[in-house]
């Protein structure tokens, strides 16, 4: 089952604990602070995988966290960083936070996000000795990771796209013309998911051209779901607008030229190629010529006898410019990011672990102070108080 949408939640590791220490070596009976820092915690990684086809993988799973980072230890040892956990996605996956706001587009190979910074680790109290307190029991707790619910949602990169009503031939048009092997049957509805096709041709170049469920009037406002379907389309860069050549050409290219006005996105504006499917059917093809500039050629096919077949591929190699290498640097950055997940803690809070309990450096809510190793029966002070 294809799956083009994905609820997720997302936490990253926590920074593990600064080390309360002191140096104690035989001759060495007052040795000075030696507690190291905390490592910081792992960070939740969304990354854009040119393999995948769809967000099925999130469908059992929702929950990601990454690894805490280690604590700190005595003779000035640095805890280790906490694991990431790497989050593969289909190429063009847009992520978006709980209010529905776009955070990253995802929209070439190895583009990348972080969904969710780990927390930074402690300090230990190597780090807060000083000329007049030379023996400092304090240490830093590690601060928690950021934590955020995300929607996915997949639109399709491909260069061309098939659009037409149910039952037009565009899945045994794809057959024909690809390595696609979508289901065909003589009934509308057919296909219920996109399907992704790479078309060769003889000088090696390679196109992808994605089948699209087919649309009904009102398709723009939701009927039969085709407002997601019109989403995958927005990424086309042409468009093989397919119609049954036994039925009223000029009609139907108008209906379905409606729905991509009203949709918007710029469908509308998207250059075409008029495919006459099912030729096959009727004993003369109709005639068709749009003054429309947007029509770059219209094709005359049938899927089951292979007729045009050869003159649309030539014609698709021809109308479709070849893509642009992805930028190198920073190559490993998404597109481009709106908006940052903030961590779950108030800035300028820290805590902090003495050899009596805890100290408290700013305003800490209850689940901040359990999430920090607190317990009920610990000794906290707050600062300030």
């Amino acid at each position: 089952m294809f799956n083009d949408r994905a609820r997720i939640r997302v936490q990253g590791g926590r920074g593990g604990d600064g080390a309360l220490s002191f140096r104690r070596e035989k001759y060495v009976p007052k040795g000075g602070p030696d507690g190291g820092d905390g490592g910081d915690g792992g960070d939740v990684v969304l990354l854009a995988d040119p393999d995948l086809r769809d967000l099925s993988s999130f469908r059992r799973r929702g929950r990601f966290a990454a690894k805490r980072g280690r604590h700190g230890e005595g003779s000035n040892r640095k805890g280790a960083d906490g694991d990431d956990v790497e989050l593969r996605v289909p190429v063009g996956t847009q992520v978006l936070d709980a209010e529905g706001r776009l955070l990253a587009d995802l929209a070439h190979p190895g583009a990348r996000l972080v969904a969710a910074h780990g927390g930074r680790g402690g300090a230990g109290n190597k780090r807060f000795a000083t000329p007049t307190h030379q023996a400092p029991r304090l240490a830093e707790v590690g601060s928690p990771g950021e934590e955020a619910e995300l929607e996915l949602r997949l639109k399709l990169l491909a260069d061309a796209a098939l659009l037409g009503f149910p039952n037009a031939g565009k899945s045994s048009l794809l057959r024909r013309i690809s390595n696609a092997t979508p289901k065909v049957a003589d009934y509308p509805f057919t296909t219920l998911a996109p399907v992704l096709g790479t078309v060769d041709a003889p000088d090696g170049r390679q196109l992808t051209v994605a089948d699209v469920p087919g649309l009904l009037e009102g398709a723009s406002e939701g009927v039969g779901l085709g407002d997601e379907f019109l989403a995958h389309l927005e990424r086309a860069r042409l468009f093989l607008h397919v119609i049954e050549a036994h039925e009223d050409v000029e009609e139907r290219f108008r209906a379905i030229d409606r729905e991509l006005a009203a949709y918007g996105a710029g469908l509308a504006e998207r250059p075409q190629i008029v495919v006459l499917n099912k030729a096959d059917l009727v004993v003369e093809a109709p005639s068709f010529d749009p003054d429309d500039r947007r029509v770059l050629g219209v094709v005359v096919t049938s899927a089951a006898t292979g007729r045009g077949v050869a003159d649309l591929k030539r014609l698709l190699f021809e109308l479709v410019p070849e893509r642009a290498a992805a930028p190198s640097a920073p190559a490993e950055l998404a597109d481009f990011l709106v908006y940052r997940p903030r961590p779950p803690h108030r800035r300028g809070t820290r805590i902090f672990r003495t050899d009596r309990g805890y100290r408290v450096r700013g305003e800490a809510t209850d689940e901040e102070l359990r999430a920090a190793g607190v317990r009920a029966d610990d000794v906290v002070e707050f600062e300030g108080e």
